[in-house]
């Protein structure tokens, strides 16, 4: 749920980019990060281990307009993709208004994306979420590999309710700020339709 801060006049939301582990959460941050307005963005902060695997989260507030005279302040984590790091992942997720699923493309980590899925709907659902009822696309990252499941058919297995998605390639920044906009897009008027 977004926070309201009245005398500051903003109203903070979280957005969570979730995924298996190395699908690109991170770099889809590093890639906004760089890119972004040095005035609109706030510290990164960035819990690593030496592999540079994300351990807890990424954090970045990034304002984007305004409602009823209230700065909109967007910060956005990742979770991290390691299954045996669940406790974080359930922290990272309370107080949600929005999720983007990163995919990744290649072959060999279709379970993995179907394993991390399954754990992002029954997390939500011990924080009192249902994934049908949040702003929530996915992101099929690293489309440029040679050996990725063609677009259809990832569709078919990770997308069965038709929600936005995106190719990407996240170093080069394709589909990042795509993914990005639109979720954020959603979450305003999640906002709207509240206040």
């Amino acid at each position: 749920m977004s926070f309201i801060n009245y005398s500051a006049r903003e109203i903070s939301c979280k957005i969570v980019y979730y995924g298996p582990g190395l699908c690109g959460k991170t770099t889809n941050l590093h890639y906004i990060y760089n890119k972004v307005n040095p005035d609109s963005k706030g510290k990164m902060i960035s819990l690593a281990t030496k592999t540079e695997r994300t351990l807890f989260f990424d954090f970045l507030p990034l304002a984007l307009g305004s409602i009823k005279g209230f700065k909109v302040r967007f910060h956005l984590y990742t979770v991290p993709g390691q299954i045996f790091y669940d406790a974080s992942r359930k922290l990272i997720l309370r107080g949600i208004d929005g999720v983007i699923f990163v995919a990744d493309s290649q072959v060999e980590r279709t379970e993995a994306n179907i394993e991390s899925l399954e754990n992002l709907s029954k997390n939500l659902k011990e924080q009192g979420y249902e994934l049908e009822n949040l702003p929530y696309i996915i992101q099929y990252n690293k489309r440029d590999l040679p050996n990725v499941v063609p677009l259809d058919e990832m569709e078919r297995i990770l997308n069965p309710r038709k929600v936005p998605s995106y190719e990407a390639v996240a170093p080069k920044g394709t589909g990042v700020f795509e993914t990005l906009k639109e979720v954020a897009k959603m979450v305003i008027l999640e906002l709207k339709k509240r206040s």
